[in-house]
């Protein structure tokens, strides 16, 4: 279990969007995938086909093991490229345009873990998307056939969990070994979710939350609620510890002030809302530059101009241990051939572009496929990575690079996807089609990757110190 404790520490911020709070309709679910560096956990993302999916699935990071389902469905994934450590599929939307993101790491307290301890031989993060993926149908059916196998086998950790299909989004967080609960988003409401318990009202009658069996009952019998009356989830099961202070309370109070900057909140709260409602529709662009944020304009910002005291109080959502970042699009009025959108984008948020793949496909280009488990700077992941560590030696110098080649890079894309979203459904076979247009956006990327790495190296030359004119 020590590898996979160390490789989930301090991992994740998740943002969700109901499709009345999108500017196009869609929903959304997205997460930075963040943990120990480059090297430990580099990234893939491929299409499992329903012959590639295991029959009989067998936990590296537990002894668990379950016989799976004869009839599932193709879906995208974006695991681990190591062997020997488990699958961890991470995020994926399937055939039937059904969206997963797993998992947001979360905290919770003493007194649950007295009363329903973890399970050592329980499922994980490594098993979750391959375990429920393939085989849902709606968003719901995701958190329903998720919550049997936690009550079934129980699980290890502590993780928040969501899906979406095209009308909805369901967020789900596991509770000690055993117990769960999940809140369907409002349509016209957002979330953010850093590492931390994050559901907090929560309506044991309403249709839009669901629980294990029992979950009322068990927080009477141990006296859970610390509240006269009510359940606020984050209350009973979460920390509220001095980390979430630093480490997870800045980040959700950072988004909130960008989607909702009339409002005046702390960045230390314990108690900022998890439904959150948006002063204007949100944009991808918009979580995506969330997901990339480190307390820009504020003195908490290490790129700022802050004091040394400040500059580093607060845990920033872009960060070095960014792995990748995936926006899980499910849009409406258009096919259901063309309507899952896997956004996605490798290395640290701050110098990366996200590229919206479509999942109807079979396979991925190599280039995001094909993720060495050591360093290969012809493959997105590493390139993203180098890219990222050369701009944090000097943020103010490369910053206007970057956005130049972020706008560039989704705006061609973006362009690319109206032209392929007209004539796909004229193909003779969509899926190929739609897979030449992802080898195309995934081409154009990693051009202009490449040639922001060029840009780059050529400017940063000229600030050397190893630097003497010849005219001097």
């Amino acid at each position: 279990m020590n590898t996979m404790q160390q490789r989930k520490e301090g991992s994740c911020t998740t943002i969700l969007v109901g499709k009345n709070a999108s500017i196009d309709g869609s929903t959304m679910i997205a997460r930075n995938e963040d943990s120990g560096s480059a090297s430990s956990n580099p990234q893939r993302f491929v299409v499992i086909n329903p012959q590639q999916q295991p029959r009989h699935y067998k936990s590296m990071q537990s002894t668990f093991e379950i016989d799976l389902p004869e009839n599932p469905m193709r879906y995208t994934s974006t695991p681990d490229a190591a062997e020997g450590f488990g699958i961890w599929g991470e995020s994926g939307i399937n055939s039937a345009n059904v969206a997963m993101t797993a998992t947001e790491t979360i905290t919770t307290n003493a007194r649950v873990l007295g009363a329903d301890p973890f399970v050592e031989s329980g499922i994980g993060e490594e098993d979750m998307l391959t375990l429920v993926l393939p085989y849902i149908s709606t968003a719901q059916e995701g958190v329903e056939r998720l919550g049997h196998i936690l009550e079934k086998y129980g699980t290890y950790e502590s993780n928040g969990i969501a899906f979406s299909d095209a009308d909805n989004v369901w967020y789900m967080e596991t509770i000690g070994g055993h117990h769960w609960a999940a809140v369907r988003i409002p349509d016209d409401a957002y979330v953010v979710a850093p590492n931390r318990f994050n559901i907090d009202d929560f309506d044991f009658e309403s249709p839009d939350t669901l629980h294990s069996a029992g979950l009322r009952d068990f927080i009477a019998a141990h006296h859970l609620n610390p509240d006269f009356e009510g359940y606020n989830l984050r209350h009973i099961f979460g920390s509220a510890s001095i980390k979430d202070t630093r480490y997870n309370n800045p980040r959700a109070w950072y988004v909130q002030q960008f989607f909702n900057p009339e409002i005046e909140q702390q960045p230390m709260e314990h108690n900022l809302p998890f439904i959150c409602r948006a002063n204007r529709k949100i944009s991808v662009e918009d979580v995506k530059w969330a997901l990339s944020s480190h307390f820009e304009n504020t003195e908490f910002d290490p790129y700022g101009e802050g004091g040394e005291d400040t500059k580093f109080m607060f845990r920033t959502i872009g960060i070095n241990r960014n792995q990748e970042c995936h926006i899980l699009q499910i849009r409406p009025n258009v096919a259901a051939e063309i309507a899952g959108i896997h956004w996605l984008a490798f290395g640290p948020n701050t110098f990366n572009a996200a590229v919206p793949f479509y999942a109807n496909v079979t396979d991925t280009p190599a280039c995001y496929r094909d993720t060495t488990a050591t360093f290969d700077i012809t493959k997105i992941h590493w390139l993203s990575h180098t890219i990222a560590l050369l701009g944090d030696h000097n943020f103010d110098l490369y910053s206007d690079f970057h956005r130049a080649y972020e706008q560039k890079t989704v705006a061609s894309c973006r362009n690319m996807q109206l032209h392929a979203d007209k004539e796909a459904l004229q193909q003779s076979d969509i899926q190929a089609y739609l897979g030449q247009v992802n080898e195309e956006m995934a081409a154009l990327c990693f051009t202009n990757t490449n040639q922001l790495l060029g840009d780059m190296m050529a400017t940063g030359t000229k600030h050397m110190a190893l630097n003497f004119s010849l005219n001097d």
